[in-house]
């Protein structure tokens, strides 16, 4: 979902994504190109927010009521994404979950894809907390790290300080936070 926001965010700012590699210890690369800073900077914000944004965007889904349509948009990017894959396993990890959604889609209750779009919202959020928590260890106590932090690379880029973009996907994170909790509170 990290690299999905990446390039989400590229395409939403008329860059052009050329590919998306998943590994198998969950770390991967977007790679995209384009003209201008603002490109670079907003699909090098989006990487570490983006699962939260989802995560939250799922939450809501279920506690509105609309579990089968998040299903269906949800499958239908993943199917789209396998259009930028660019190994094997990460197109095996794209078309399982596409996979999946189809299944809850066409043959689960409501309540089952209700169930499933909850946990896999809880768990978006928790790991991009989690992701977050990296992203500063790197920053604090693994600096030797630093070249695969993205607020590293827009510092490198902008010359802004890493802890305001640090700073800025906290922020993102905790409104996602926040507003899941009020989809919860508010149903």
């Amino acid at each position: 979902m990290h690299e999905l926001g990446h390039a989400f965010a590229a395409v939403l700012s008329g860059r052009v994504v050329h590919g998306i590699r998943i590994r198998r210890n969950h770390s991967g690369d977007a790679m995209s190109s384009g003209r201008g800073v603002f490109g670079t900077v907003l699909s090098g914000v989006f990487g570490y927010p983006a699962p939260a944004i989802v995560g939250a965007a799922l939450l809501w889904s279920v506690f509105a009521g609309f579990t089968a349509p998040a299903l269906l948009i949800g499958g239908v990017i993943l199917v789209l994404t396998v259009l930028v894959i660019r190994n094997l396993f990460g197109v095996l990890v794209v078309l399982a979950s596409a996979g999946v959604a189809a299944l809850l889609w066409f043959y689960a209750s409501p309540e089952t894809q209700g169930y499933a779009l909850l946990v896999l919202g809880v768990a978006l959020l928790v790991g991009s907390v989690r992701g977050l928590a990296t992203v500063v260890g790197v920053h604090t106590s693994r600096r030797a790290q630093l070249q695969t932090s993205d607020a590293y690379l827009l510092y490198k880029r902008t010359g802004v300080p890493s802890p305001v973009w640090l700073a800025l996907f906290a922020a993102l994170i905790a409104a996602s936070v926040v507003f899941a909790m009020w989809s919860y509170l508010s149903r």
